[in-house]
């Protein structure tokens, strides 16, 4: 029986849950303060169609909130006229430039409006470690800033398993490439196997992680693999929600998996891969928090900041207490806040 344990690191701005499994990161579960709540995944609204596209069989809904408008797909035949009225629930958060994926739950009457929230950070861990108290306070939050590292890898060393495993996300799809290095005084083709069933198990682990659905295509080790044995192995890793395609005869399989979440990389990164200032703000607020619960001897801890991070974390930061502080400083660049006594 596997090891299940949650955290739950509650810092001002971000709410995060995290799950781990026999000593691996399993999930990271993140909502945001400054997030719109209609947004979230399974959260039930009151929306109005505002333009139907008929080329995609498809309707944007206003959901009566900030941000992009929600996409609402259409079954054939089915027909929603501009303006009206529809009861709909999130089924994939928002991930870069597009809004949320809608259901339709029925017709709607009113303003758009929120109707529900979708489940909490402590409901979701309550949903995948129903057995596990969740850990708070410093360790969670240490687990916290380290599942947030993994997360945001690229490259993963299994030494075990003499396994690197590279995971990356594109426009088009997310590519893992599987390595082996075979060791002496191993047989190769066990190896070979024990690398490539070990390879998906994270894989599907780390795309879990990461929050990344669409479509994955794998390099697995080797060329000559028995199509039955890979895909026995890839089902059992990602489980019934992905779609499995064929292996080539280069060792490539791809697979589908649905969108749900939204992406990690998303919420933390600009389109231009640097930190966002929210993401800075809060990480500073965090780290903040762990020196508090670590030293709690010193009457006062003071963070030293860019001014844009400060502009953010100020309020953030207050809320930790009097013995914390934030100061702009001119001299320090965005994202590398300096740790004070006093």
């Amino acid at each position: 029986m596997s090891e299940v344990e949650a955290f739950l690191d509650d810092t001002p701005g971000e709410v995060r849950g995290i799950v781990v499994r026999d000593g691996l990161y399993e999930r990271l579960i993140v909502q945001r303060e400054s997030d719109s709540p209609a947004h979230r995944l399974g959260a039930v609204s009151i929306g109005r169609i505002a333009r139907v596209e008929g080329a995609f069989r498809a309707a944007f809904v206003d959901l009566g909130c900030a941000g992009p408008m929600g996409f609402l797909p259409l079954s054939k035949g089915q027909s929603l006229a501009e303006g009206t009225a529809v009861e709909v629930e999130v089924a994939a958060e928002p991930r870069e430039a597009k809004g949320p994926t809608l259901r339709l739950r029925g017709m709607g009457q009113g303003a758009p409006r929120l109707l529900s929230d979708g489940p909490s950070v402590l409901e979701e861990l309550a949903r995948f470690a129903p057995d596990s108290v969740p850990v708070t306070g410093s360790d969670a939050i240490r687990a916290s800033l380290e599942v947030e590292e993994e997360a945001m890898t690229i490259a993963h060393l299994f030494p075990r398993f003499a396994l690197d495993l590279a995971i990356q996300r594109t426009r088009a799809l997310i590519a893992v490439d599987l390595d082996y290095a075979h060791l002496p005084g191993r047989d190769a083709r066990k190896g070979r196997d024990g690398a490539n069933r070990e390879g998906l198990v994270q894989a599907a682990r780390l795309l879990r992680l990461k929050g990344w659905g669409g479509l994955v295509a794998i390099d697995l080790v080797g060329t000559a693999l028995d199509p039955k044995v890979v895909s026995e192995m890839t089902r059992s890793a990602f489980g019934p929600a992905a779609t499995v395609g064929p292996i080539s005869r280069f060792g490539l399989l791809q697979l589908t998996l649905p969108w749900r979440t939204r992406p990690i990389d998303d919420l933390l990164m600009e389109a231009n891969g640097t930190r966002s200032r929210m993401t800075r703000a809060i990480d500073l607020t965090r780290r903040l928090r762990l020196a508090l619960a670590s030293d709690t001897a010193s009457p006062r801890l003071t963070v030293r900041c860019a001014p844009q991070d400060a502009e953010i974390a100020a309020p953030l930061v207050t809320r930790l207490g009097p013995r914390a502080a934030v100061v702009a400083d001119a001299h320090i660049a965005p994202g590398h806040p300096v740790f004070e006594q006093g």
